[in-house]
């Protein structure tokens, strides 16, 4: 079942073409993701935010994170728009795509067991 945090189908459709490589591509995103955020929390540069949202906007599409997708792409375009967005909606987005984050790490770190698991089970 799909929610606003995740796109089960997306996921679904990686494990296909995967395969085996799946739950590599799942920890892959995960620690790239963490590394994402702490540029994220480190920053006051808005070209850095703004590049940096767009990666993560993109990693996190491809992998199903939906909310996360959408907090990245308003993070990337109130950076663009750096004069007219004031440092504290910009540090209320970063701190929105941390929490967000939160609730989806353990969906993909269930998503990572189950996968792991199955691996093992046709082997």
């Amino acid at each position: 079942m799909d929610s606003p945090h995740l796109n089960r189908d997306v996921l679904r459709a990686l494990q296909e073409v995967m395969e085996d490589e799946y739950p590599m591509l799942l920890d892959i995103f995960l620690a790239d993701a963490e590394e994402r955020l702490v540029i994220l929390r480190g920053t006051q540069d808005a070209a850095q935010l703004m590049e940096t949202a767009h990666s993560f906007k993109g990693s996190c599409s491809n992998m199903g994170a939906v909310r996360l997708a959408e907090l990245c792409n308003e993070l990337e375009q109130r950076a663009k728009n750096g004069r007219n967005t004031e440092p504290a909606q910009l540090e209320k987005l970063v701190h929105a795509i941390g929490s967000e984050f939160a609730l989806v790490l353990p969906l993909y770190q269930a998503e990572r067991s189950l996968a792991g698991s199955h691996i093992t089970r046709s082997v």
